[in-house]
């Protein structure tokens, strides 16, 4: 049986998309590592604290950060555009 996917997992093309933009120490080789493994944000926030010194609680709320700032800044622009 297969495990429902995060809200992580529905969302990681776009938050793929904009990774090396908001973690310039993220490359291309990271990403891919995170495209294969069965639990992405697990990966993902690994990547951070290695490349940044995170701690997990800081990884993970980084994530957060960008991510709320990325939705804000869309609704805003698409409510403009309406």
């Amino acid at each position: 049986m297969q495990k429902p996917k995060t809200k992580f997992d529905q969302k990681w093309k776009l938050i793929r998309g904009h990774s090396m933009e908001w973690w310039s120490l993220i490359a291309e080789h990271d990403l891919k590592k995170v495209d294969k493994a069965d639990d992405k944000l697990d990966k993902f926030l690994t990547i951070l604290q290695v490349k940044y010194g995170y701690t997990r609680v800081e990884a993970r709320d980084e994530v957060n950060r960008r991510w709320t700032a990325y939705s804000r800044a869309k609704t805003i622009v698409e409510s403009l555009v309406s």
